[in-house]
This record gives structure tokens, C-alpha cells and sequence, in this order.
């Protein structure tokens, strides 16, 4: 049991008991319990394989290579439109997660499997970028920040990617997402001025600050 988790657990007031009671059955499997990106992460060899979060209207049990599992109970979904790989179980009540408790093991030890194995995701080739897991991290935290992001250009989506996934380490990554969250939520591209014009715009000399 993490300490960090234990005091994720202490500021969760509304799912405590929900939380709770999924952290138990996944303390059960091989899995060790970490605490990344301000929620619950269970891992295999250093390998992230699900988190726990909690939302404003259910909690979730997020499969990070659910796309290659079996669903025969068809309780997996996909959290957003561009998480490509990722794959959740949503609760809202403690009953829920009691009637289904076996089949959420069978998942839980079916993900460590495919972990096992070392099964890789085939990502396919679109005219878009792929997403760094990181940013697909922040999606899941919020729905508003992933909507704003999918309401940029392509340009300035792609503007991001490439700052976002240059650095080799992920707590890099993350710490750039995080930085420029509220830049996005604003509608703006990496390169946006306050002026509203690209620094690479010739009618822009880029002596205007910059909205961080």
C-alpha cells in the first residue's frame, strides 16, 4: 500500500468507499501500487498497466492496453475519441463493483497478461500525430481540457505534440502539458501572440508577451 494513495484516499470524501473497495481488489493481484500524475498507478516491471481516478460522476478503472483485451461482459469504453488504447470500467456505487467483482479480476489478470507478454499496440498511421500517453493522462482528468485541445487547428495541435513529446522523460512531458494547460484552454496555439497573430507571422515582430 502506497502512502501517497493513502492520502489521495483522505481528499476523495464522495467515491471513498468506491475507491476503496476497487484499490483492495487490485492490491490483490502481482501489481504494485504508485502513486503518478496525482492518481492511483498500478504496475508490473516498472510498467504502468491501470490507474484508478476518480470524477464529478463516477470513478474509473482505466486499462492502459485495454485495447487488446477481450471484453465477453462488454464493460469496457473508450474515455475519449482520440484515446487510441486505453480502455475503462466506470462505477458509480459499491454494489456495482460487488456483482462484478470476479469479471473485474479476470480483466485485472488479463491486463497483467498482456503486460506479461509484452504486447505492443499497433498505433495506425493517420494524417494526425500521435498522442503522448501523458496528454492521453490529462484527457482522462478532464473532459474540458481534452475538448479544448480537439477545438485547436491541427497546426496548433501539432504545434504542441512536438513540444510535448521531444523530452525522453515522461515526468518532462508531463510537467510541459501541465504548463501550457491553461494556454490551451484558452484557445491558444504555441506560437499565438497576444496580439492573436503567430510569432511566425510576418505582421508579428514577437516583442508581444505571451499568455502562459
Amino acid at each position: 500500500m502506497n502512502p501517497q494513495v493513502d492520502q489521495f484516499l483522505l481528499k476523495t470524501k464522495k467515491w471513498r468507499p468506491v475507491l476503496d473497495l476497487l484499490r483492495s481488489i487490485l492490491l490483490e493481484s502481482e501489481l504494485i501500487e504508485e502513486f503518478k500524475w496525482k492518481q492511483p498507478c498500478y504496475t508490473l516491471n516498472g510498467k504502468n498497466v491501470i490507474l484508478l481516478g476518480a470524477f464529478k460522476e463516477f470513478c474509473i478503472v482505466s486499462f492502459l492496453k485495454g485495447v487488446l483485451m477481450k471484453d465477453p461482459a462488454q464493460l469496457l469504453t473508450a474515455q475519449g475519441e482520440n484515446t487510441n488504447t486505453w480502455r475503462v470500467i466506470k462505477f458509480t456505487d459499491v454494489s456495482e463493483i460487488i456483482k462484478l467483482e470476479a469479471t473485474l479480476k479476470e480483466y485485472i489478470a488479463a491486463s497483467i497478461q498482456i503486460e506479461k507478454e509484452g504486447k505492443k499496440v499497433e498505433i495506425k498511421e493517420t494524417e494526425t500525430d500521435p498522442l503522448p500517453l501523458e496528454l492521453l493522462e490529462k484527457f482522462a482528468e478532464s473532459h474540458d481540457f481534452q475538448k479544448a485541445f480537439n477545438s485547436l487547428t491541427p497546426g496548433r495541435q501539432r504545434g504542441y505534440l512536438l513540444y510535448f513529446k521531444s523530452p525522453k522523460q515522461s515526468k518532462t512531458r508531463a510537467s510541459r502539458i501541465e504548463q501550457y494547460r491553461q494556454r490551451i484552454l484558452n484557445g491558444k496555439g504555441f506560437h499565438d501572440c497576444v496580439c492573436g497573430l503567430s510569432k511566425k507571422m510576418p505582421s508579428c515582430d514577437g516583442s508581444h508577451k505571451y499568455i502562459k
